[in-house]
């Protein structure tokens, strides 16, 4: 198990896992995608952030769960997710590179979900990425429905981040 505390959060990442997730971020549809990637992951995953307002709550969260990957995970693997949510399908590749770089072309700053803006999600996979040193690539292959999006995104991310631990882990 690893676990991060940065500030105004704290998570927990256990790989192998089986998919439990408790994700309290004060934004209840993150807590939803959160155990989305957990469930789709394989990963047991716990989230901790302290009351603020949604972009400094969805950036203390991705920092703490980066470092909590970064520790699970190291350098080294890498792994390839694709994950549907009805119309929506989405592919995400990540590396732990220990270079932070989101490329993506998703417009995150496009709608609303859930009563918070979608660049909400945008800051927590930079804030991801810088804080476990990740390379992310995030691609939407079909989707119009933002709440599809998201799911399939946090899906595939999921998917891809438990291929990547597995590989560290059969690799050393």
């Amino acid at each position: 198990m690893a676990s991060a505390k940065t500030g105004r959060a704290h998570a927990r990442v256990q790989f192998p896992g089986s998919g439990e997730c408790s994700a309290s971020t004060g934004i209840s549809v993150l807590d939803h995608l959160l155990c989305l990637l957990a469930r789709h992951g394989n990963l047991d995953l716990s989230v901790e952030v302290e009351p603020g307002g949604a972009l400094e709550e969805a950036a203390a969260c991705g920092r703490a769960l980066g470092e909590a990957l970064a520790a699970a995970g190291g350098p080294g693997g890498i792994g390839v997710g694709h994950a549907p949510a009805d119309e929506a399908l989405a592919q995400v590749v990540v590396e732990f590179s220990g270079r932070s770089l989101v490329v993506s072309n998703v417009d995150f700053g496009a709608a609303r979900v859930g009563g918070i803006d979608t660049d909400v999600v945008a800051r927590l996979f930079e804030e991801l990425a810088a804080a476990g040193g990740l390379t992310l690539h995030i691609r939407l292959i079909e989707g119009e429905e933002t709440e599809h999006v998201l799911e399939a995104i946090f899906k595939a991310l999921g998917v891809a981040l438990g291929e990547a631990l597995a590989w560290k882990e059969s690799h050393g």
